[in-house]
Parts: structure tokens; C-alpha cells; sequence
């Protein structure tokens, strides 16, 4: 059985945990506090799966604009719909909250991750170039329109 739920402060660790088995340039525990603690421009969701923190994604709130920052899935819990359940949820928030797009940032190599933001609506709007480091890659910019969600 799995919940879906707003990160708070207190999963801190448990998202640092997230982050450091998905990322070869993960967030410090610093840094995810600070996101989590930023909640009037930030909103995170966590998945737990029998009490235990196995998918998180987090965005940033500008304006009218969404950026999402991270979405990862503990390695052991991949290919189980996590990832594609917790971005669910951040983007009906996001447009909840007001957002008439949200924008992300995906390894032009991550073909698993761009199948999934296909899927869920997102089209490629440009490239940055040398974007990702641990190895230097460039990075797919995609963007989700409110409308294109109907």
C-alpha cells in the first residue's frame, strides 16, 4: 500500500536518501531543507510505500510558471509507476496553485524520464547546452501547458 503526500521538514533525510542513490551531483541535506523549508514557493509530494520513502518530486513556483526541480525513485522501486504517480500529483498541484506551465530540465540521455514526461503531456522546447556535470551533458528543456493537460 502506497501514500502519496506533501513533503514536509521531517523527510528531509529521507529525500536527501532519494537523491543521493539517483543523482551522481546530488542536492546536499542542506539544500533539501531548505526546499522543504520554503513552502510558499516550493511544493514537494513523497511517496511511501509501507511507511517507507520510496519516490519524491519537488517544483519551484514563479509567477504563473512551475519549474520542477527533481522527481527521483529509489533505484530497488524504479519501473513500479512511482515516478509517473508523484509527477501526477505535483503537476495537478502546480496547476492547482495557478501555474499555466511547468518547465524541466532532463538528461538528453535519460530515456526512461523523457518517456515518462511524453506521456504525461511535456514537449521539447529547446536544449541547454553542457547543462549536467558527473559526466558534462547537455539537458532537454520540456514544458507542460495547462491547456494541453485537458
Amino acid at each position: 500500500m502506497f501514500v502519496v503526500r506533501q513533503a514536509t521538514k521531517s523527510d528531509a533525510e529521507a529525500i536527501y536518501a532519494i537523491e543521493t542513490d539517483s543523482f551522481s551531483t546530488p542536492w546536499s541535506l542542506e539544500s533539501v531543507i531548505r526546499e522543504l523549508e520554503e513552502q510558499n514557493e516550493r511544493i514537494y509530494f513523497l511517496v511511501e510505500e509501507d511507511g517507507q520513502a520510496v519516490a519524491y518530486a519537488g517544483a519551484w513556483m514563479v509567477y504563473d510558471e512551475g519549474q520542477i526541480t527533481n522527481i527521483a525513485v529509489r533505484p530497488e522501486s524504479r519501473r513500479e509507476g512511482y515516478g509517473a504517480i508523484v509527477t501526477r500529483k505535483l503537476i495537478k498541484e502546480l496547476f492547482n496553485r495557478g501555474m499555466t506551465e511547468i518547465f524541466l530540465e532532463v538528461r538528453i540521455s535519460n530515456i526512461a524520464a523523457l518517456a515518462l514526461y511524453r506521456r504525461l503531456g511535456f514537449t521539447v522546447k529547446g536544449i541547454r547546452k553542457s547543462y549536467y556535470t558527473n559526466p558534462t551533458e547537455d539537458a532537454y528543456i520540456m514544458s507542460l501547458v495547462k491547456e494541453e493537460t485537458l
